[in-house]
């Protein structure tokens, strides 16, 4: 780990890393709903329907619960304490409740008087509850279902948690999906697992899912040690890795390598030339990726077009191409500065992803990896063919993909190219599974969850890179010989049990004499008694 050893250690925590700063990246809770945002002051955020600013979460701790009040502001919730010996009236069932429409008293305009007048959302709930005509006759399961969706509908109540990759993970995969390969978070947490990521390993990454999966592995890893990331077209993708909000120190291992470069690594023919060839829409794509404020910028209009998804009924692609065309980095030079200057960051940001290529192909050549995790689009088969080489023996890889049948491809053609060994392919599937209420039994979520299994399986390939240099093969069976030698040196010899002495009498006698003795010499009964028969 030569390379890993070189690298600067992560800068100690700061002491207010658990309140929030000004620039932080955070993730917008309500519900079960999530948002990623840069905190900025005067900067206008849109989340489930409801703008606000976030100037007023600056200082506060991480998880504090804010309520949208006047004018976008957002004001710390107070903790009401619920007295529990207070009893709900409530009734028995509900065969006697009819749904005509007619059970509140108060209508939509008087609802929305009330909050033109200011009344705060747990105010409007209240008054709810009270002109219900049904409310008490509603079993107690009934009464916290009906709190819990005025609550949601009129309490405009938000939760600023810290960025990790549980959090994004549920987040991509209930808002874009498809960005990410529809790969949940369980099945992440089992690709680092498999792959034995951990501080100080040099890790190989190709992933195609908005830098999720490189996300998680730079939070695993600490911010020590080194990741290569494999990117295919004019550049690296990390639009969910700049949500994580990763200190500079941790950027300073990481590494990019254009994948169309590999087969000139493995080859030999890879030179510094090969760098400056490359056609110049490389440099403008990093351009475009631009600082982690644009990127963060382009993600949140992402992300508010999502949240508006349901109103505007288009496919998610049909967005998506909409927004692309109104990120930042389409800007003219003019917007940004001179052209002179321009041109100069150009050329700057050209020279520094050389250098970092030429890094990271140093890196690669030594081919000693501690691990290799692929989650790509494309199909794994050539993929890991190619990447293998990299990763030195008895380093675990993983591959997810989202259908089953490309990986059984892909162990077939393992097991024609030999030097694995531990290969498995798992098909895993998430089921939801509630609490029954005033019950200690735990039922499934929905009775037709078990047939939709089928749609949100996730499979994923693992195993272990071996030797097969024949040299490399010798040594090792020298070595595991003398290893053997050795503890069968150690070992205690097992003598056997001396004969029975000779004569039927003389056995039974010295049987009766001293059974235990007899015992530990290794005389058994039965042998004695088979004997005196004949």
């Amino acid at each position: 780990m030569e390379g890993s050893e070189e690298l600067p250690g992560p800068q100690p925590p700061h002491p207010g890393d658990h309140r929030i700063r000004d620039g932080d990246f955070v993730v917008l809770k309500r519900e079960d709903v999530f948002k990623a945002v840069q905190v900025q002051r005067r900067k206008k955020v849109t989340f489930e329907k409801q703008w606000f600013y976030l100037d007023n979460v600056i200082g506060h701790s991480y998880g504090t619960t804010f309520e949208v009040t006047n004018g976008g502001s957002l004001q710390p919730k107070k903790k009401k304490e619920e007295p529990t010996s207070e009893t709900k009236e409530a009734g028995t069932d509900n065969r006697n409740i009819i749904d005509d429409g007619k059970s509140q008293k108060l209508t939509q305009d008087d609802i929305k008087a009330l909050k033109d007048k200011g009344i705060k959302g747990e105010e409007i709930v209240q008054q709810l509850i009270e002109n219900s005509t049904t409310f008490r006759d509603k079993t107690e399961f009934a009464q916290d279902k009906y709190i819990k969706k005025k609550k949601k509908k009129y309490e405009a109540v938000i939760t600023v948690v810290k960025p990790s990759t549980r959090i994004l993970s549920i987040m991509y995969y209930a808002r874009e999906p498809g960005k990410i390969n529809h790969m949940r978070y369980d099945t992440l947490a089992q690709m680092l697992t498999l792959g034995n990521v951990r501080a100080g390993n040099k890790m190989i990454v190709m992933e195609t899912c908005a830098g999720l999966v490189l996300g998680a592995i730079m939070e695993r890893m600490g911010g020590f040690g080194s990741i290569i990331q494999l990117y295919p077209g004019g550049g690296p993708v990390r639009a969910a890795t700049a949500c994580f909000g990763f200190p500079k120190s941790f950027l300073s291992g990481l590494y990019e390598f254009p994948l169309n470069k590999v087969d000139s690594l493995l080859n030999g023919t890879f030179s510094a030339e090969m760098l400056s060839s490359e056609p110049k829409d490389s440099a403008s794509v990093e351009e475009s990726n631009g600082t982690l404020e644009e990127k963060q910028t382009s993600e949140q209009e992402t992300e508010d077009s999502m949240a508006e998804a349901p109103e505007s009924h288009h496919p998610p692609e049909q967005e998506t191409m909409e927004i692309v065309s109104q990120e930042p980095e389409y800007k003219e030079p003019k917007e940004r500065g001179s052209k002179k200057d321009y041109v100069q960051e150009k050329q700057r940001r050209q020279e520094e992803q050389r250098k970092r290529h030429l890094e990271a192909a140093a890196l690669l050549s030594e081919r000693n990896s501690d691990g290799l995790i692929v989650a790509s689009r494309f199909h794994p088969t050539p993929l890991l063919l190619s990447l293998l080489d990299f990763v030195a023996p008895s380093r675990p890889f993983v591959v997810y993909c989202q259908y089953k049948e490309p990986l059984l491809e892909c162990y077939t053609k393992l097991r024609e190219r030999g030097g694995v060994i531990n290969l498995r392919l798992s098909e895993t599937w998430l089921r939801n599974y509630q609490h029954g209420l005033g019950s200690t039994s735990i039922v499934p979520r929905s009775p037709k969850l078990s047939s939709m299994l089928k749609s949100f399986v996730s499979c994923l390939r693992s195993g272990e890179q071996v030797s097969t240099n024949q040299g490399s093969l010798a040594a090792l069976k020298t070595e595991a010989s003398a290893v053997r030698g050795a503890e069968q040196a150690a070992e205690p010899t097992h003598r056997p049990p001396p004969p029975l002495p000779g004569g039927r009498e003389t056995l039974t006698a010295a049987w009766l004499r001293s059974p235990e003795s007899a015992r530990r010499r290794g005389w058994r009964l039965d042998r004695i008694c088979n004997m005196a028969a004949g």
